[in-house]
């Protein structure tokens, strides 16, 4: 990879990453001698439900939407990949086609390895079996709190825990407020909690009253991490 192709803070953002920074220098530098980089304008489509895959990617900058169709054929929003994470390895791993569409949201600049580098990787460093591995095993633990959370939690407190996930991910401190980079309306956070958009609004302006948070157009800002703590705990 040329060094130059990802600009300082791109770069911090990969070195950083959780999953990431835990690997071998060795490793991590095979990747990046591998990796080439995308840059993909708002809403550009990344890759189409049952398309074979061809990639393995991190999130440089910005943010990969991952999402489904539902059968009235509307556009479902199921999860934001944020900077510093991988995806896209297991339908590498288990050769079947990709199983969701996934699109830019803003603009977003991605690191990538073809398939075929990707096997290379595997078969020249035996940790990055074992690291996948971690990797999936905590994609499955966070998937079942989220289906825990869905049939067990109140709307209200499944919404202070994800705004406190994004504020956690895209947060920009402002003095004692944490402004949320990334854009969502109101509709994307719904879907995100599979509720109403008229239901998710009503629980803002309670959290507004409250003076945990000031909902601006398009933006979250955090005024309070333990109202949103307290209200996350109910």
């Amino acid at each position: 990879m040329n060094a130059l192709s990802l600009t300082p803070a791109e770069r911090q953002q990969i070195d950083q990453g959780a999953w990431f920074s835990r690997l071998s220098e060795a490793l991590r530098n095979d990747i990046l001698q591998r990796a080439y980089v995308r840059r993909l304008a708002d809403e550009t489509m990344l890759s189409h439900r049952g398309e074979p895959a061809e990639e393995w990617c991190g999130v440089a900058k910005g943010a990969v939407r991952v999402s489904s169709v539902s059968l009235a054929g509307k556009q479902i929003s199921l999860t934001y990949v944020e900077p510093g994470t991988w995806f896209g390895d297991i339908a590498l791993f288990d050769g079947l086609p990709r199983t969701h569409d996934a699109y830019a949201h803003g603009d977003t600049t991605l690191l990538c390895v073809r398939k075929a580098d990707f096997r290379a990787l595997l078969q020249a460093h035996s940790e990055l079996y074992d690291a996948l591995l971690r990797l999936n095993c905590r994609r499955l633990r966070l998937m079942f709190d989220m289906i825990e959370d869905l049939n067990t939690r109140p709307l209200a407190a499944r919404l202070a825990k994800q705004v406190l996930l994004l504020a956690r991910s895209y947060g920009v401190q402002e003095g004692d407020e944490i402004r949320i980079g990334l854009q969502l309306a109101q509709e994307d956070l719904a879907q995100l909690l599979g509720a109403s958009r008229q239901r998710v609004n009503q629980e803002l302006k309670t959290f507004e009253r409250e003076g945990a948070v000031r909902v601006e157009p398009t933006r979250l800002v955090v005024l309070s991490r333990e109202k949103l703590l307290a209200a996350a705990a109910r």
